[in-house]
């Protein structure tokens, strides 16, 4: 997914996006000095990749917000954190997919949304 698509699809009800950075990283209180804003993807639901690696299959409905077979969104900093977690959401049957451009390029686009 690139970045005109996930704005485009923000409000879109049939699109769980998660942020699978720390919570510092997410809430904006430990983000990276490279990036020219900090926080979140509105909407994005916070799920650590480390904390996704040790939740029981049966967690991780609850925790991103959609069901097995639903469409997933998973961000990062970079795309290499999210990137492990789309292989695992994908071997557990979801529909995943990377923000390859992550936080990093998020945080640049000045008419993008951003949450603390």
């Amino acid at each position: 997914m690139n970045v005109d698509e996930l704005s485009r699809r923000l409000d879109d009800p049939t699109l769980s996006v998660i942020d699978v950075r720390t919570e510092g990283e997410y809430t904006g209180t430990r983000g990276n000095a490279c990036d020219p804003r900090q926080g979140h993807i509105p909407g994005a639901r916070n799920v650590d990749v480390y904390r996704l690696m040790e939740l029981d299959r049966t967690a991780i409905p609850g925790e991103i917000g959609a069901d097995e077979g639903a469409e997933v969104i998973a961000y990062c900093h970079t795309g290499a954190r999210s990137a492990i977690a789309v292989q695992m959401l994908r071997a557990l049957g979801y529909d995943a997919r990377n923000y390859v451009g992550s936080w990093h390029e998020w945080s640049r686009h000045d008419d993008l949304p951003v949450e603390p």
